[in-house]
């Protein structure tokens, strides 16, 4: 794996986030992956789950990210071999018209990718802003 290899992982990730397609989410991910949302948490494991997770939180597919709400950019930052980490930013708006945001998280990505290219182990870190209580001088 490459930064170049990569980069384009992380694009496709935003592209299958966005349109929600099951095939695209699929190519992602290896059959025997694990996706950790929180450091802490037991991952969700294998590739149908993940989709599943994706396409329908919760189980129910209302809980999907509501188009144009959002905007993620991910960079990436360092590669190992197969373990790579990324990080980016993602913002969340209360509707389309991107008038107020409602969200915002700084976010860090560990993954491993298998010899096909698909992530194999996702582990997402998440921070909000901190408030300042008066400006950096």
């Amino acid at each position: 794996m490459t930064r170049n290899d990569l980069q384009a992982w992380l694009d496709r990730y935003i592209d299958a986030w966005r349109t929600y397609d099951r095939a695209a989410i699929a190519d992602l991910f290896s059959e025997d992956a694990e996706y950790r949302y929180h450091p802490g948490d037991e991952p969700t494991r294998g590739r149908d789950t993940i989709v599943d997770e994706w396409v329908a939180p919760a189980g129910n597919a209302s809980g999907r990210d509501e188009p144009n709400t959002w905007e993620a950019s991910y960079e990436a930052y360092a590669v190992d071999g197969n373990r790579a980490v990324s990080r980016g930013r993602t913002t969340y708006w209360t509707d389309a018209t991107h008038q107020t945001v409602e969200h915002e998280y700084f976010n860090v990505f560990l993954m491993e990718f298998d010899a096909a290219g698909r992530c194999s182990s996702f582990t997402e870190y998440f921070m909000k802003p901190r408030k300042l209580a008066r400006p950096l001088e």
